[in-house]
């Protein structure tokens, strides 16, 4: 007997054409990924009837959809299409901005070893989660909500999929990050840790005679992070204190130094300046920060492809 083991799974997707419709020859590509949580949820209905002998008659399923996590290191070329849904925007001679356009994927979880596949239909990315820091790669979780799953014992592509890049994952070696501006004053090498999210707040809209969703509703685009940086002065407290507005910027590459991703926050106010006494080691800024809309950019978050 033979049960699924996780170092024989893959992770293959494919950009839809729109929400409901599918490639009629879907090409799969494969990603690398580290976890996922992808599930289906089915709502349940509850019986209220009471007979006097204390016990339920009634339990249904009712709405369906899929929700879950996918946990990655961020390499060069192959998220590329998670962080267009997760920006609601496509790249550009390499450059994503945060925007108005909503991209969906077919995402389908292979269990090699058995021969079965969960494929999860209509997936979109609710919020994109980074985290930045020394010693570790570059992070990505991608919060994801789908339509719907189908389990099936054969994969949708007729073709092999696409293999991964082959790129080396992202680190903080060769990163660089700057407050301010981008000249060498503005560079700061006292950050410790970055992190920041972009959320969208998706949610489905059901309807009655379906049990999955027509459609999503979404929010805004929420870009907030924390940056912690050591100690040093009162440059980063002053900005809090006075509510003064300025922009950060941060590249990270590989070892190639050539396939650099650069996200540029063009207008953030941090919103807090914690400097917490935790040990008798080094002290700690916590800088919560929001991005806001730059009418320049006409974005509150830019990525660039090197």
């Amino acid at each position: 007997m033979t049960f699924s083991q996780g170092s024989r799974s893959v992770l293959d997707y494919v950009a839809q054409t729109d929400f409901d419709t599918i490639p009629a020859t879907p090409t799969l590509k494969r990603i690398p990924v580290k976890t996922h949580s992808l599930t289906l949820n089915r709502e349940r209905l509850q019986g209220q009837d009471i007979v006097g002998d204390r016990q339920p008659t009634v339990d249904r399923l009712n709405v369906r959809s899929a929700t879950g996590t996918i946990e990655v290191d961020l390499r060069k070329g192959d998220y590329d299409e998670f962080l267009e849904s997760a920006f609601f925007g496509s790249f550009t001679s390499d450059v994503l901005k945060v925007g108005t356009a909503e991209k969906y994927l077919l995402v389908e979880d292979g269990a090699t070893d058995i021969g079965q596949f969960r494929r999860f239909t209509s997936l979109a990315v609710s919020t994109a989660t980074f985290r930045i820091a020394p010693q570790q790669m570059v992070e990505v979780t991608f919060d994801c909500l789908a339509r719907d799953m189908v389990q099936d014992n054969s994969t949708i592509s007729a073709a092999a999929a696409t293999a991964p890049t082959g790129n080396e994952p992202f680190d903080t070696l060769s990163g660089e990050l700057f407050v301010g501006g981008t000249s060498p004053g503005d560079k700061l090498a006292i950050v410790t840790s970055l992190e920041f999210s972009v959320q969208n707040s998706l949610a489905p809209t059901y309807v009655i005679g379906e049990d999955s969703a027509p459609a999503f509703e979404y929010g805004m685009a929420m870009v907030e992070g924390t940056m912690s940086v050591y100690y040093k002065d009162a440059a980063l407290i002053d900005k809090f204190l006075n509510e003064t507005e300025t922009s950060l910027q941060v590249a990270v590459d590989d070892p190639t130094g050539t396939n650099a991703y650069t996200f540029n926050f063009p207008r953030i106010k941090f919103n807090g300046a914690n400097v917490p006494l935790a040990n008798p080691q080094s002290r700690v800024i916590e800088l919560p920060f929001v991005a806001l809309k730059n009418n320049t950019e006409g974005t509150n978050l830019i990525l660039t492809r090197s």
